[in-house]
């Protein structure tokens, strides 16, 4: 990590490690609010409805359909800030020029690439997270008499989900970024179960963990801020913590 780091400011710059940030920018405004959105609607349609039928497994189905409707949305900006993230040299290409150019060489279909990945990635992130924070959460109410409302029960609840995020979601960003990066005229995987079965078969399956160190030191913060926020606001809104 130390190295990429090193070698990425050396060679671009420091605001190199801010490429595609509006982007990425648009991407959480899409993707982000209707994954934490649509999860408790989802948790209803489940039949999440009292205390005894709300299992840990309806609560991860719930994240997961939450996560893949986001990840639709989202998928277009996901595809422009990965572009953007992996252009050479020191000047970042705009996001419309970005946009302009995937639409001239691989049109609309363009903005969908790896969108299988995407979404299966998107439907375990957030069946995890959500899952897991919603499960800890009762945990930390049950056995210590704190409310869910507390910022301490939130704060635990999140780093929990942040930590097993982490370690389902990694082996998904390694295809998704693999998928997304491949050149339009040299298709090296025809699509997400073929890229999981290369890397296993030609890398190793430890190869799906790369990175596993910087994509828990985005998930750690991004996801204790994300839930804790969420919870302070449906309060000032009038609604009950999840």
């Amino acid at each position: 990590m130390g190295g990429t780091v090193k070698r990425v400011v050396g060679s671009e710059g420091v605001l190199a490690m801010w490429k595609g940030v509006n982007a990425a920018w648009l991407r959480e405004a899409s993707y982000t609010s209707l994954r934490l959105g649509l999860y408790e609607p989802c948790k209803i349609a489940f039949g999440c409805t009292t205390p005894e039928n709300t299992t840990f497994l309806k609560k991860f189905a719930a994240g997961s359909a939450a996560g893949a409707l986001g990840s639709i949305a989202g998928n277009p900006f996901d595809v422009l800030k990965t572009k953007m993230m992996t252009a050479e040299g020191r000047t970042t290409p705009s996001i419309m020029s970005t946009a302009k150019d995937l639409m001239k060489h691989q049109g609309i279909g363009g903005f969908y690439r790896g969108i299988d990945s995407n979404v299966m990635r998107a439907m375990v992130l957030n069946g995890t997270k959500m899952a897991c924070y919603d499960q800890t959460k009762g945990y930390i109410v049950q056995y210590t008499g704190l409310s869910k409302s507390s910022l301490v029960t939130q704060f635990i609840s999140a780093v929990a989900a942040g930590f097993f995020m982490t370690c389902t979601v990694s082996p998904f960003d390694m295809v998704r970024t693999r998928l997304m990066n491949q050149p339009a005229d040299a298709k090296i995987y025809s699509n997400a179960g073929d890229c999981f079965i290369k890397i296993i078969k030609n890398e190793g399956p430890l190869t799906l963990w790369r990175g596993f160190m910087p994509i828990w030191s985005r998930f750690a913060p991004t996801t204790t801020i994300q839930l804790v926020i969420f919870e302070q606001l449906r309060t000032l809104m009038g609604m009950k913590s999840m």
